[in-house]
């Protein structure tokens, strides 16, 4: 089995990539997807949560994922804590999840993550490593219509990620999703490549 990761920065394109690789019937797991799930069903998860945010990110016996943001993302100490105890669960799902993939017969897989190569503990589930781009602005643009922030919250959380030209370094392929080229053809070609070393 084949496991690509495929990463960029926020606002990216990643979704939009992902969308197309389900389209074509490769199984994917959107890391921080599976993540609010996990926020949802994982009662110690939830607990450890707690324990090191305290009571406020709860509303109505739930994870406030808002109230959470607004008390980590300025705090880049609260967020590596809050990432120590989120990641490795992730990680431990994911691998039950490619596992299950396998033995359901899939050759490849894709795990999505904006932040890969900030996270150590995901680096080795990789075979190889997809980065999507798309110009600064045009991810800005993107971000803010998609969560509603402003230009300044944007950059903020771009300010805490790799840039492209890190993430290019270590990418085996990459996706450009500028809206000049066309994101299928990349797609196939990449699983084209892939499926050549399988």
């Amino acid at each position: 089995m084949i496991c690509l990761v495929c990463t960029g920065g926020i606002g990216s394109g990643k979704s939009y990539a992902i969308k197309v690789f389900k389209a074509l019937g490769v199984p994917s797991y959107i890391a921080d997807q599976r993540a609010k799930e996990l926020y949802e069903t994982d009662n110690i998860l939830l607990g450890e949560l707690v324990s090191l945010l305290g009571k406020g990110i709860i509303t109505d016996g739930r994870l406030d994922k808002r109230a959470m943001a607004l008390r980590i993302f300025p705090n880049p100490n609260l967020l590596k804590k809050v990432n120590e105890i989120v990641h490795p669960r992730v990680l431990s799902d994911f691998v039950i999840w490619r596992d299950n993939q396998k033995s359901l017969g899939e050759q490849v897989v894709v795990f999505e993550s904006a932040i890969f190569f900030e996270t150590p503990i995901f680096h080795g589930i990789e075979d190889k490593v997809i980065v999507v781009v798309a110009p600064e602005e045009v991810r800005i643009k993107r971000v803010m219509k998609r969560d509603g922030i402003t230009e300044a919250e944007v950059r903020e959380r771009m300010s805490r990620q790799c840039s492209d030209e890190e993430r290019a370094k270590g990418a085996d392929f990459i996706i450009y999703t500028d809206g000049k080229k066309a994101v299928l053809p990349q797609i196939v070609e990449v699983l084209n490549r892939v499926k050549e070393i399988l």
